[in-house]
């Protein structure tokens, strides 16, 4: 069980481990709260949950590229 839960926090987005990390809460109080959120508001919060993962991608991708010397030559 442990495995599987260990492959769904680092192979899924990651939008609430850096959540909780930013602000000093736990990850699983993060998810928590967002799924019940997710229940109260009919799934609005996973239309944010998603651009915050693209953004993040997007953030990873350009910092990636920056990095690197040999893409320019």
């Amino acid at each position: 069980m442990n495995r599987l839960r260990n492959y769904i926090e680092w192979q899924v987005f990651g939008v609430c481990t850096r959540i909780g990390e930013l602000m000093g809460v736990s990850t699983f109080t993060i998810r928590k709260y967002f799924i019940y959120i997710s229940c109260l508001t009919l799934g609005s919060p996973i239309v944010v949950y998603f651009f915050v993962a693209f953004w993040m991608n997007l953030k990873q991708y350009i910092l990636q590229g920056k990095r690197n010397p040999l893409k320019y030559h």
